[in-house]
C-alpha cells in the first residue's frame, strides 16, 4: 500500500484505502462458505486443485492491476481461493493425521502461513525502492503482488502427488484405496480399526444448519463464535498487513519500516515452529489463556511508547514500539493464530464437522475484513486534527482498544 497508494492516487484513510487490503477477505468469506458442502461432494484433492488455479488467476490479475477496479475484482477472486484454503486444509489435514499428533500437524498449517507470509515480506523488500533489486515504486508493487502466481503453480504441482483423504473415499465406497493411504500416511496404524472407525462416521447422515444451530451443537457454536471473533478484533491481521505504516508513524524510515517487516515474518516462523512442538503437550485452554495476556500487555506497552514518542523520548520510544509489536506477533503466533483453528476442527460434532468448520472460517474471515478495513479510517478519526505528523498518536489510542479487548478475551 505504501507504493499502490501513489500511483493509483488513493487517499490515505479513505475507504478504498482500507478496501484494496480487505477486498481480499470479502472473497475469503465467499470461499469459506461455500468450501464444506462442495468438499464433503467433490472430494478435498479436487477442490485443492481448483484453488490453486484461482491463486494463480487472481495473482496475475493482482500484477496487472493497473487500476483500482482491475485491483480489487482481482483481490476477490484470490480471496475465495484463501476463504477455501483455510476451510478445507485444515479439516484434510486432520482426516489424514494420526489422532495422537492431530495437534501439531493442524499447528504445522499457520507455520507455512508464517513461512509464506515471510517469504512475501522478503520479496517485498527486495523489490521496492530501496531493496536489493531497486525497482521504481511504481514499477515494483506489481511485481510483489503477481509473483504469489508462482507458489500457485507450485501448489497445484504438488497437489497432483497428494493423496485423497480416506475419510471422503470410504464415503464414495472406494474401501481399497483408503486402506492404502492409510497405510502409506501411517504405517504403524491399526487399518481394521482405523477403517471401521471411519466407516462409522462415513455412514453417519451428515446434518445441515439445524443441527448446527441446534441445542447439541450450541455449546461448540458459541466457543467456535468466541473464538473466531476475538482471534481479529485482538488487532493480529492490522499488524501483519499495516506493520509498515506502523513503525513509519512510530518515527522510522520506509527503508527500515519494510526491513523490520521481515525480522518481524523470521520471529513469526521461529516462534510458530516452537508452537508446533508444545501443541500437543499444554492444553489448548491455557495456551490461549496466556497468548491473550502477554499480546495485551505488549499492546498496551507500545501504545504507551508511541503516546510518550510524542513528547520527545525519540529512538527510545521507537525501539520499545517495534520490540513490543514482535512481541505481540510472537505472542499470536505460539498461541492464538494455530489454536482457534485447531480447537474448531477438533470440536464440532462429526456429522456437521466440515459445515462446522465452515462455518467458523466465515466468522474469522466477515470479523478480519470488518477489522482490517476499518483499520485506516479509524486510524484517521483518531488522529488529533486529522495531521499525518501525528499518526503515532491516532495508532497509539486504536491499539489500546486492542489491547483491552485481550484481557475480554481472557474472560471469554
Amino acid at each position: 500500500m505504501l507504493f499502490i497508494g501513489k500511483e493509483l492516487e488513493i487517499q490515505t484513510g479513505s475507504f478504498e484505502d482500507g478496501f484494496i487490503t480487505a477486498s481480499v477477505l470479502l472473497g475469503a468469506i465467499l470461499g469459506a462458505a461455500i468450501i464444506g458442502p462442495m468438499s464433503d461432494k467433490l472430494g478435498r484433492k479436487k477442490l485443492l486443485l481448483s484453488a490453486a488455479i484461482i491463486f494463480f488467476v487472481g495473482a496475475l490479475r493482482s500484477g496487472i492491476g493497473f487500476n483500482y477496479t482491475l485491483l480489487v475484482t482481482s483481490r476477490v477472486l484470490l480471496g475465495i481461493a484463501v476463504g477455501a484454503a483455510s476451510a478445507l486444509i485444515p479439516t484434510y489435514l486432520a482426516e489424514l493425521s494420526p489422532a495422537d499428533k492431530r495437534g501439531g500437524i493442524g499447528t504445522l498449517f499457520q507455520l507455512m502461513i508464517m513461512t509464506g507470509i515471510f517469504l512475501a515480506y522478503v520479496s517485498n523488500e527486495w523489490l521496492s525502492p530501496s531493496g536489493w533489486l531497486g525497482l521504481d515504486q511504481n514499477v515494483g508493487w506489481h511485481w510483489m503482488l503477481g509473483l504469489a502466481a508462482v507458489p500457485a503453480v507450485l501448489l497445484f504441482i504438488g497437489g497432483l502427488s497428494l493423496p485423497e483423504s480416506p475419510r471422503f473415499l470410504v464415503k464414495q465406497g472406494k474401501m481399497s484405496e483408503a486402506q492404502k493411504v492409510l497405510s502409506t500416511m501411517n504405517p504403524n496404524a491399526k487399518l481394521v480399526e482405523e477403517l471401521y472407525d471411519i466407516k462409522l462416521q462415513a455412514n453417519t447422515p451428515s446434518g445441515g444448519f439445524k443441527e448446527l444451530f441446534g441445542p447439541m451443537a450450541r455449546p461448540v457454536l458459541i466457543m467456535a463464535l468466541g473464538l473466531a471473533i476475538f482471534q481479529q478484533v485482538m488487532g493480529c491481521n492490522t499488524v501483519l498487513y499495516y506493520a509498515p505504516k506502523i513503525f513509519i508513524s512510530a518515527g522510522f524510515s520506509e527503508h527500515f519500516a519494510l526491513q523490520s517487516h521481515i525480522v518481524i515474518g523470521l520471529f513469526n516462523v521461529i516462534v510458530t515452529a516452537i508452537a508446533v512442538k508444545i501443541m500437543d503437550e499444554i492444553d489448548r485452554k491455557k495456551m490461549l489463556t496466556y497468548g491473550a495476556i502477554g499480546m495485551g500487555a505488549s499492546l498496551l506497552t507500545m501504545s504507551t511508547a508511541m503516546l510518550v514518542l510524542r513528547a520527545g523520548n525519540g529512538n527510545v520510544g521507537s525501539w520499545i514500539c517495534v520490540i513490543a509489536l514482535t512481541l505481540y506477533i510472537a505472542f499470536f503466533s505460539a498461541t492464538w493464530g494455530p489454536v482457534m483453528w485447531v480447537m474448531i476442527g477438533e470440536a464440532f460434532p462429526l456429522n456437521i464437522r466440515g459445515l462446522g468448520n465452515s462455518f467458523g472460517a466465515v466468522i474469522s474471515w466477515t470479523v478480519n475484513f470488518a477489522v482490517s478495513q476499518s483499520f485506516p479510517m479509524l486510524l484517521i478519526a483518531f488522529t488529533p486534527d486529522h495531521a499525518i505528523n501525528a499518526e503515532g498518536q491516532g495508532i497509539a489510542k486504536l491499539f489500546i482498544i486492542y489491547g483491552v479487548l485481550c484481557f475480554v478475551a481472557i474472560w471469554f
